[in-house]
């Protein structure tokens, strides 16, 4: 699937090659190399001497992940499973979006309690639960879930980035139910790092109702508008 994608900020593969693990051999997929790691082990590094990603640098990696969902989704897809161990980080901070194993049709119409249930099962094998979208984990009979599912995962990703970790990975880890926190409205902690318009931005992103959820167009125009300087950056691959 990532040949379909005639875009400068799509990673294309290296190719494959052959692991020979005991008496078996596995086809891998080979990646260009990256030194950094990704973006958790950033914010992990980080968390562990009590420190956290700057604003300033939170808005030039949010852009260029911005930037490579929205060519994902103008091509009629979604990630459907961003996080940040899904971002790769280059030398100069520029994300690189991977892992698109469980991409699909932004659209996904849903008519009848059987399609929900067949939409719901795939979300719990290929979503990851502390990621993952709400209308996702409750799939209603009739409905459509769109490209917004990313939009949630964005705001999870962004809320790691400031608080260095998810906003559901504790509940998670406690083996609390993430499909009834996700539910309720998002609490931001209370920081004096971070300015008002990032924490609305935030916000703006992590709303229940995925049809009052913005699209990624408007996220990146209220990104530019808090940080001018990244508008125009468009090295961000995928």
């Amino acid at each position: 699937m990532h040949r379909m994608f005639n875009h400068p900020n799509i990673l294309q593969l290296v190719g494959t090659c052959m692991i020979e693990k005991g008496p078996k051999w596995e086809a891998w997929l080979l990646l260009p190399f990256v030194k950094r790691g990704t973006l958790w082990n950033e914010v992990e590094a980080l968390r562990d001497k009590h420190r956290f990603l700057a604003e300033e640098r939170i808005l030039y990696i949010l852009h260029g992940i911005c930037l490579g969902l929205k060519a994902i989704h103008d091509q009629g897809y979604a990630h459907r499973d961003l996080k940040p161990t899904n971002v790769l980080l280059e030398d100069d901070d520029r994300p690189l979006l991977m892992d698109l194993g469980s991409m699909n049709h932004a659209r996904i119409e849903v008519s009848g309690s059987r399609q929900a249930m067949s939409v719901q099962d795939w979300a719990a094998q290929r979503c990851t639960i502390s990621y993952r979208a709400p209308e996702l984990f409750n799939v209603e009979s009739n409905c459509v879930i769109d490209e917004r599912t990313d939009i949630w995962s964005l705001g999870c990703v962004l809320y790691s980035m400031m608080f260095g970790e998810g906003p559901y990975d504790m509940i998670f880890q406690k083996g609390d139910s993430v499909a009834l926190a996700v539910q309720n409205s998002i609490t931001i902690p209370e920081n004096d790092r971070y300015s008002q318009g990032l924490e609305s931005l935030l916000s703006s992103m992590m709303v229940v109702n995925h049809l009052d959820r913005p699209h990624i167009s408007t996220i990146l125009s209220q990104l530019e508008s808090l940080y001018p300087t990244v508008d125009g950056q468009a090295t961000t691959r995928i």
